[in-house]
């Protein structure tokens, strides 16, 4: 039985869905990076990065090299780096857009009136 495809997408976010494999993603938008540079980047137990790492990899999200003892992520493909690009810009305008509802609350506090 084949999955709508609005639950494939549900599974794809919740994939994503965890803060270490986002900043693995928006680091490898610059290019590859040893798994070495990933830790160092990102400060998390070693064991937690591979766990993440290991998750991103089965989507088929990025793919891992090994050139002897150092194994080296990349993007699978540019897609998942305008998917960061699109979340950024939605959230800067969610973002505000807050800041703008923050101003025109403040504005009214000062004034005493109600809006």
């Amino acid at each position: 039985m084949q999955v709508p495809l609005y639950q494939a997408k549900a599974e794809f976010f919740r994939m994503l869905g965890h803060p270490v494999r986002i900043r693995v993603l928006e680091l490898l938008q610059d290019g590859p990076m040893p798994v070495r540079d990933l830790l160092a980047a990102i400060e998390v137990e070693p064991s937690n990065l591979s766990q993440q790492l290991a998750v991103l990899r089965r989507s088929g999200i990025v793919t891992a090299t090994r050139s002897g003892s150092t194994v080296v992520y990349e993007l699978a493909g540019g897609d998942v780096a305008e998917l960061l690009r699109a979340a950024r810009r939605i959230l800067t305008e969610l973002l505000a857009g807050q800041e703008d509802l923050l101003a025109e609350l403040q504005q009214s506090e000062m004034t005493g009136g109600a809006t």
